[in-house]
């Protein structure tokens, strides 16, 4: 073991020190000639700017006559016009205010130095603990892993819920949504394997949600112990869509830098739907038409964009396993961006609206939902407890209604006589409270157990 340390080592010191060379050769390039522009127009929350060169992505300040400051960011050109999208507040700005292209794209402070911070989409400290004091820079978009230099996914993760570590088993380096509607307990779930799963970083992005929750979250979920081991960005609904984007962004690429360490990264982010509408609204706001129910094109292209960033990096070791909510307006699971995350994630939970209302917690809809990785990471004694299970409990909820009116006669099908006895076995089983985690292999062993029952 001690043998094969130093090369593990020099491999990913090697691949971190090709990151950095990447990054320092965009920002060792010769700049190009800044030219300032003006400020024409603003409609909604953009801004029409002419005579400024500058590239989609880059930054640019506008500068308004009483010397008000706002920093904007590059999203749209047309004929000799910039589209520019605010990433903080808009005061003070008039006709002609002054932009000043910076010539750089955003970039991301990372280090140890990040671990017990709470930052905004900007990267900012909103907890008052100071300056960060970092190593290095990255940049905000990130680099997309090469197909061919990722990890399969082999190993399970235990994240501390009984009916997800038994029937729904997740690999280390999967990517996974929680879907539901508001109110229906995502936040609780999501709040859950935050405590229970095993991880070197946690790193928690509250995009586009309410702003009480995010102390709420700090404390309540998180607690000092795991706080310690995090990192949380927060940008809430009150916060620009640019800002909003941000911090999805932001929170990925902090997870990216401690993957590149070697790092075993959770990355939970509330909530994947924000993103989209953040995206939407900047998308709209310069002329972009919209597609598939007021949803443009970008949108759908910037949801892989973001999810693709996770995963097992075969050159260093490390890996993000992500955890994405997606917001089913409605309760309706057919919600374009719903079924969008279905398409690119690795597997769904789904939180079913009538589990919450009779109390069942988790709500998960255990018939709905399904990891995709499940047959690599488990045996197959546990995969067939998992399907003995998931038989019986379709075969109650099919005929629910018949069996609750008294109109089924027993003796008529041996497997709904069954799925009648062991269903408040069922029930029991997929039950836990809040702050009573299950580990995995005391997970299977239960289920095991129920099944050999029969």
């Amino acid at each position: 073991m001690d043998t094969k340390t130093p090369a593990i080592d020099a491999h990913r010191s090697a691949a971190w020190r090709e990151r950095l060379a990447w990054h320092r050769a965009r920002l060792d390039a010769p700049p190009p000639l800044i030219v300032e522009g003006k400020l024409t127009r603003m409609v909604g929350l953009t801004l029409e700017a002419v005579g400024c060169q500058a590239a989609i992505g880059e930054r640019c300040l506008v500068i308004g006559p009483g010397g008000e400051r706002v920093e904007t960011e590059v999203v749209g050109f047309s004929g000799n016009k910039t589209f520019l999208m605010p990433t903080g507040e808009i005061r003070g700005l008039m006709p002609s205010s002054r932009v000043i292209p910076v010539r750089r794209a955003y970039d991301v402070a990372v280090g140890d130095a990040l671990l017990g911070r709470v930052l905004d989409g900007g990267g900012r400290p909103l907890d008052g603990g100071g300056p960060l004091r970092t190593e290095a820079t990255i940049p905000l978009s990130g680099r997309p892993l090469n197909p061919l230099a990722r990890r399969p996914i082999r190993e399970p993760l235990d994240v501390g819920v009984r009916a997800i570590n038994a029937l729904l088993t997740v690999g280390r380096g999967q990517r996974m949504g929680l879907f539901a509607g508001s109110g229906v307990g995502k936040s609780v779930l999501l709040g859950m394997m935050t405590r229970f799963t095993n991880a070197d970083v946690i790193v928690v992005g509250l995009i586009g949600e309410r702003g009480r929750e995010v102390k709420e979250f700090i404390e309540n979920i998180l607690g000092a112990e795991g706080m310690a081991r995090s990192v949380v960005v927060a940008s809430p609904a009150d916060h620009t869509p640019m800002m909003r984007l941000h911090g999805a962004m932001l929170a990925t690429s902090i997870a990216e830098y401690f993957r590149d360490q070697g790092k075993q990264v959770l990355l939970l982010m509330d909530s994947l739907t924000r993103f989209a509408q953040a995206q939407r609204e900047i998308a709209l706001a310069i002329g972009e038409p919209p597609a598939t129910k007021g949803y443009p094109p970008s949108v759908f292209a910037k949801l892989p964009q973001l999810v693709e960033r996770a995963g097992n990096s075969d050159e260093t070791g490390g890996s993000i396993t992500a955890f994405y909510t997606v917001l089913a307006e409605g309760d309706d699971q057919q919600d374009p961006i719903a079924d969008a995350a279905r398409a690119i994630l690795d597997g769904h939970v789904v939180l079913s609206r009538q589990l919450a209302e009779a109390g069942h917690y988790p709500a998960i809809d255990i018939e709905a939902s399904i990891s995709r990785v499940m047959t690599e990471v488990t045996d197959s004694a546990h995969q067939s407890s998992a399907r003995r299970f998931k038989q019986l409990y379709s075969a109650y909820q099919q005929n629910r209604d018949l069996i609750s009116i008294g109109a089924y006669s027993r003796g008529n099908d041996a497997n709904i006589d069954q799925a009648i006895d062991y269903h408040p076995r069922l029930l029991d089983f997929l039950h836990q409270g809040m702050h009573q985690p299950v580990p995995l292999a005391e997970s299977i062993n239960e289920l095991n157990m129920l099944i050999r029952a029969q």
